[in-house]
């Protein structure tokens, strides 16, 4: 039976301190400066941060000597609910009453509630006979005559795996329907040259730029030109090249394909054979969102989000037909997989793709 150990706000000081050890899993306690908790939890391949109280976020990742995370203008967290105000972490869980940037008759934040949410519960879960340590938290929204949701998340890592599994259930406690909106910010760190291979056909209807601006992005000279050039093939992405104009931001919409178990892939492949990967099932969520920043103080690229809408806010999304609805004391789910490949990993899943 697994080991559950709950975790509380006076666990976590200023000093880090070892919580627990298991086989090659070490899991310590501290906070940043801003005063939020924060778990480092390291097994024989790397080490995440994971914030156990503040969305739930992993605000760092990292496998094999390599930073897996995004780049941002954030050494630190800062303690702000504001999504661009403490931003740069490696996976982040949006929505979930609302998603994508707000347009003018939307009155959700930008990309919800659920990012920088302050989680009430949380804890540790050690399987020592499977090799796995689980991180779990949940936060429960209510809004009087309007909402009233229990959203449950986890992240499940084994000793020697350089892989996580990341799932998120969302339980509707209301005796009335519950409209929903998610999507997964899987910031990995792109590098120059880096190839992007992932189950989909290769087409400008098939994998679509955004040509909206959201209000929180401010163009550049030959932005429209270089998004216009996407519309039309979208293939000078597939490859990294240092001075495209992912600056910015540019956003695709893709519609992914899965294999014979119903999972969608997608890997960026670095010059050196190793790979960021994610996968995920499109009958959980039916849209994939890419996102790729690349500027002097940022460079991140989201290769695959799960979503269940593209994140041009609530009212377009609803008008779109893209807002899930949960029955009465429903529930939904979406679960990943995510991390780092070697080498030899990297080609065994390129072939996979490549044989769809």
């Amino acid at each position: 039976m697994p080991v559950r150990v709950d975790l509380y706000e006076s666990m976590f000081g200023e000093k880090e301190k070892t919580l627990l050890t298991l086989g090659s899993f070490h899991i310590s306690t501290f906070r940043y400066a801003s005063g939020i908790a924060a778990l480092r939890v390291r097994n024989a391949r790397g080490e995440l941060i994971i914030l156990p109280f503040k969305g739930h976020q992993i605000w760092r990742c990292g496998f094999d000597g390599r930073d897996l995370t995004m780049k941002s203008m954030f050494d630190e967290l800062v303690d702000t609910r504001h999504y661009l105000e403490t931003y740069g972490a490696f996976f982040i869980h949006c929505g979930l009453t609302g998603m994508g940037a707000p347009g003018p008759q939307d009155r959700h934040p930008l990309h919800g509630e659920l990012p920088n949410a302050p989680f009430q519960n949380a804890w540790i879960e050690c399987n020592e006979k499977a090799g796995t340590i689980s991180l779990g938290a949940s936060y429960h929204h209510t809004v009087a005559f309007t909402v009233n949701y229990r959203a449950t998340s986890t992240y499940t890592l084994g000793e020697h795996e350089s892989l996580l599994d990341a799932r998120l259930h969302v339980d509707n406690l209301m005796q009335a329907p519950m409209e929903l909106m998610y999507l997964a910010h899987a910031n990995f760190r792109p590098s120059d040259h880096g190839e992007l291979i992932y189950t989909a056909k290769k087409s400008p209807e098939t994998v679509r730029v955004r040509q909206s601006i959201p209000a929180h992005i401010s163009p550049k000279p030959g932005y429209r030109e270089f998004i216009d050039a996407l519309a039309k093939d979208p293939t000078p992405h597939h490859v990294l090249k240092p001075g495209l104009a992912f600056d910015p931001e540019i956003v695709f919409y893709i519609d992914m394909e899965t294999d014979r178990r119903g999972y969608a892939h997608a890997l960026l492949k670095h010059l050196d054979g190793s790979a960021n990967y994610l996968r995920y099932q499109p009958a959980q969520a039916s849209k994939c969102v890419r996102w790729i920043s690349r500027t002097g103080d940022q460079d991140a690229i989201g290769m695959a989000f799960p979503a269940t809408s593209e994140p041009e806010g609530y009212t377009a999304e609803k008008a779109k037909g893209n807002v899930v609805t949960l029955d009465p004391k429903g529930r939904w789910s979406v679960a990943m997989r995510l991390g780092s490949l070697t080498k030899a990993e990297a080609e065994s899943v390129a072939r996979a793709i490549g044989s769809l």
